[in-house]
């Protein structure tokens, strides 16, 4: 009776130990994904970033194109008239 007992916790422990390299490298591939997604996720917010930078550096110089082009408009009638 004593030899079962000890093949079984040998057993046990062996499946312990399975279980927990399995648990543990499925964690790092975990890990490693999320780092990857990170990464995207990072560079993607960067882009949008410059796109929205640029964006709004059209949407302030448009006011001033739009009054120069009101200028224009108004010296070419004086011309026409003149």
């Amino acid at each position: 009776m004593g030899e079962s007992i000890i093949v079984a916790i040998i057993t046990g422990l062996c499946a312990l130990l399975g279980t927990a390299l399995t648990v543990w490298a499925a964690g790092k591939k975990t890990d490693e994904k999320m780092r990857i997604a990170q990464a995207v996720t990072d560079t993607k917010i960067d882009e949008l970033t410059r796109e929205v930078r640029k964006h709004n550096n059209f949407a302030q110089r448009m006011p001033v194109v739009e009054e120069q082009i009101k200028n224009i408009n108004h010296q070419i009638d004086e011309i026409k008239k003149g």
